[in-house]
């Protein structure tokens, strides 16, 4: 059963804060489907996650090319995981629902909570995939660090 894990981004963009989390996905190992909703934003995405770092980058592919089952890491704003996927990251306002989130070891929701619209979002969220049996951590930046705010067991 897949447990999802709540972002809450307060002092730091996704741009920012993502590749971090990217890091630690790949060093366990596992594969990564981040979904978004607007490609034009997923297109600057891929462009920073190339060049975030002067000493290293993050592998990884826009869905849609002949490559897509072959990469670690997949962007798109479609729902197929055809990188088979452990980890489902969802940006932008992405969506997911109990049934999907079961297919997947983990889900991250990250939001921007400057965002009114993405804030409301996620609180429906939460309460859709919580009451759905769904275990689930609710994380904040505090201080630039990731603080556990929340916790529910399935």
């Amino acid at each position: 059963m897949a447990e999802v894990f709540f972002y809450h981004l307060t002092t730091s963009p996704l741009e920012q804060a993502l590749p971090d989390l990217l890091e630690k996905v790949r060093g366990n190992a596992w594969r990564a489907l981040i979904r978004g909703t607007d490609q034009n934003r997923l297109s600057r995405l891929d462009e920073h996650l190339w060049q975030y770092r002067d000493d290293g980058f993050l592998a990884h592919g826009l869905a849609g090319g002949e490559h897509d089952a072959d990469q670690p890491i997949l962007l798109t704003t479609g729902t197929d995981n055809t990188n088979n996927a452990e980890i489902l990251l969802l940006a932008h306002g992405a969506k997911t629902d109990a049934v999907e989130a079961g297919t997947f070891t983990r889900v991250c929701l990250m939001f921007d909570g400057n965002n009114p619209d993405e804030l409301t979002a996620a609180r429906a969220d939460w309460k859709a995939l919580t009451d759905a049996g769904i275990a689930a951590q609710y994380w904040a930046q505090e201080n630039g660090r990731w603080t556990k705010k929340a916790e529910k067991s399935a």
